[in-house]
């Protein structure tokens, strides 16, 4: 709703004929309201020589802050970013998110869980995640006896008995 002012340049009632609606106008334009609820930092994964990485934006954190966690087939990062003005300030704006985050990630495939790094730095949380070796398959051949044929071991067994 723009502003009405009169020819003086000062603001003109509102219908009701009061400065409070004009007051609470102003109110609402300087006050953004956020509710208390997990909130979810900006997410990038991709993979990179044979490697999956995930980088997550969230600045004003310590290495101690995060909790990171290879749960299944799931990547889990949490934590908690502390507000960064005092408590007792009155804002006039609010888009910085504070308090406790989480974002998950899916695994298209099974990770090396013994290879995985993860540093922060400038504001970005890096994890590497390399591909899990490929388990290779043993055959083991079998091998048949003619059933006239006996074994030195089964003799030995037979006779002990």
């Amino acid at each position: 709703m723009p502003d009405e002012t009169s020819r003086s340049g000062k603001p003109e009632r509102s219908e009701t004929g009061t400065d409070l609606d004009t007051a609470g106008e102003v109110l609402r334009r300087w006050v953004i309201v956020r509710h208390a609820t997990i909130w979810h930092p900006p997410t990038d994964v991709y993979e990179l020589n044979e490697r999956l990485v995930v980088v997550v934006e969230i600045a004003g954190m310590r290495d101690s802050d995060f909790n990171v966690v290879l749960q299944g087939q799931r990547l889990i990062i949490s934590g908690v970013r502390p507000r960064n003005t005092p408590p007792d300030s009155a804002y006039h704006q609010l888009e910085i998110p504070f308090g406790e985050f989480r974002t998950e990630v899916s695994l298209p495939w099974s990770v090396s869980r013994e290879d995985v790094t993860a540093n922060y730095r400038d504001g970005f949380l890096r994890i590497e995640m390399p591909h899990a070796p490929v388990q290779k398959i043993q055959v083991v051949n079998v091998e048949t006896q003619e059933n006239d044929q006996v074994s030195p071991d089964s003799e030995a067994l037979t006779q002990e008995e």
